[in-house]
């Protein structure tokens, strides 16, 4: 059986229409590939419009604020995606006269794109010849060549790469790797392929070895680290809060935040009484409500939330580090998901 003629064909009547495949502009399918890394279509789609509404250009990518294309990027997740896309568009603006470079080795270069999004700009937009792979890839090479070398060991990586290589179409290479993609995505999925309807069913070594749930195999697994967030909505008569710009090196940067206490485990009464007399300088508050714990999901992290709600009667008073805006202006601030959804989705003090 033609593998590549195979998944080709079955894409041609199977495939999505899907906005980013309706065009050979870079930075389209640039914005597309980088929302769509650890997001599901579904989710990314109406990301990838708002970017190209408020941004039609690069140039218009380039010339926003930080701010701005963090609150427009703003529950999508993986927030490193989105600082680097904005300095990869100013670098583009300033250095490249907004053009993107035409070829893999080029791209590869640029800030946050790594080889499988360098081989998506360069076959899909200039037809270089150059094979992505990416999880759904590895699930389907893995299972119908029967490899069982580790996906996320530098042998596999360079394996499936080799293979992936050998097996492209030189015709037509940005067809073929949106095939094999879609494949994996729609037919070969991780949970429940539909392995009766599948075109490969005959030749596929997982299907006859019955390894489907086996295959591909992970050498790594890796620690879920919990962390306990304890934020302080102080408010004052004017009904303004206090919030502040993360800068570390740590999830959510660049994102706004209330005043933060972090520990190993739930704060107790007196850590949190202590924190805002010391910490926060407040002599005189009271606190009005302490949340219930949220729990707070990422890939390699749980987050647990407690919100600890504290009045102040000073309309005046500053607090080192943190700016002050009335609590209607907060929906124009970037705000991780966990606090966006406590404070506009699920509870409003």
């Amino acid at each position: 059986m033609d593998f590549s003629a195979t998944i080709i064909n079955w894409y041609k009547k199977n495939k999505r229409d899907l906005p980013w495949r309706n065009t050979s502009n870079p930075y389209q399918i640039w914005l597309s590939e980088i929302i769509l890394q650890q997001t599901r279509v579904e989710q990314g789609m109406s990301y990838y419009f708002a970017f190209i509404e408020k941004y039609p250009e690069i140039r218009n990518l380039a010339n926003a604020t930080s701010d701005e294309v963090m609150k427009t990027w703003q529950g999508l997740g993986y927030y490193s995606r989105a600082r680097n896309l904005h300095a990869t568009a100013k670098f583009i603006h300033e250095n490249l006269n907004g053009n993107f470079p035409a070829n893999y080795i080029d791209l590869v270069a640029l800030k946050g794109i790594g080889p499988y999004t360098a081989a998506a700009i360069a076959s899909f937009a200039f037809n270089e010849c150059v094979a992505v792979v990416d999880g759904n890839v590895y699930r389907l090479l893995s299972r119908y060549f029967g490899i069982a070398t580790p996906i996320d060991s530098a042998q596999g990586k360079k394996e499936f790469l080799n293979l992936s290589n050998s097996l492209i179409t030189k015709k037509n290479p940005g067809t073929f790797n949106q095939a094999i993609m879609e494949f994996g995505a729609l037919q070969c999925k991780p949970k429940n392929p539909d392995c009766d309807n599948c075109p490969l069913q005959e030749s596929c070594f997982a299907f006859d070895q019955k390894k489907v749930a086996e295959l591909p195999l992970k050498s790594k697994k890796t620690k879920i680290k919990i962390r306990h967030f304890t934020y302080f909505i102080i408010t004052d008569k004017n009904n303004c809060v206090y919030i502040r710009k993360r800068i570390e090196n740590d999830i959510w940067k660049e994102l706004y935040e209330f005043a933060l206490l972090e520990n190993n485990r739930q704060n107790t009464q007196e850590e949190i009484a202590f924190f805002i007399k010391s910490n926060l300088d407040l002599k005189r508050f009271v606190i009005s409500k302490i949340s219930r714990e949220i729990k707070h999901v990422l890939t390699h992290q749980q987050i647990i939330t407690t919100f600890v709600h504290v009045n102040i009667s000073s309309i005046n008073k500053q607090i080192n580090g943190y700016l002050k805006v009335n609590f209607n202006e907060l929906k124009n601030y970037a705000l991780p998901r966990v606090i966006d959804r406590y404070l506009f989705k699920d509870i409003i003090f």
